[in-house]
């Protein structure tokens, strides 16, 4: 018989959300809307939250450009996101459009997109051949690029370079 832990009480009766708050920060950054909805998804009210949030901006615990930054540079260099959407995760966030157009170009000084593209496309599809892949394999490698955030045009002349460098080397 498997023991299943018991959960704790929800935390409706308690008032002081910044035990949580420090546990919470202790774990990774967040930005000041994703602590707030954690916060209130446990059950703390809103003016306790906006206190102790307030106690963390004071302290530098809590900083949205930081936030930002370090969470497009992070999706930039891993290759998981670039342009737009970087944007919409930031967005999704709670980080304001200003704020997220501003770690955008950050990010985008400090990595190379046609680099991160050339990287991506050497580690993912170490193979691919765009022009004697089939229609369907073609579709999927695009696709997989443009859901990551590249332009279709840099796509394209990316995948088509690619297939003329691999033929101008089998000559």
């Amino acid at each position: 018989m498997i023991k299943v832990a018991n959960k704790p009480e929800p935390t409706a009766g308690r008032t002081d959300p910044w035990p949580a708050i420090l546990r919470l920060l202790t774990g990774r950054d967040y930005s000041q809307m994703e602590l707030q909805r954690r916060l209130l998804a446990k059950g703390f009210d809103q003016t306790s939250i906006d206190d102790a949030l307030q106690r963390c901006l004071e302290l530098g615990y809590l900083d949205d450009a930081r936030y930002a930054l370090q969470r497009a540079t992070s999706l930039m260099t891993q290759g998981r996101a670039v342009g737009p959407r970087i944007l919409a995760d930031l967005r999704q966030r709670g980080i304001s459009e200003e704020l997220a157009c501003q770690a955008l170009d950050k990010a985008r000084e400090a990595c190379d997109e046609e680099e991160l593209l050339t990287s991506l496309l050497q580690r993912r599809f170490p193979d691919f051949s765009y022009n004697s892949a089939p229609a369907k394999e073609r579709q999927r490698v695009v696709h997989f690029l443009q859901r990551r955030g590249f332009s279709i045009s840099h796509i394209m002349n990316r995948l088509t370079r690619k297939g003329f460098e691999t033929n101008d080397e089998n000559r």
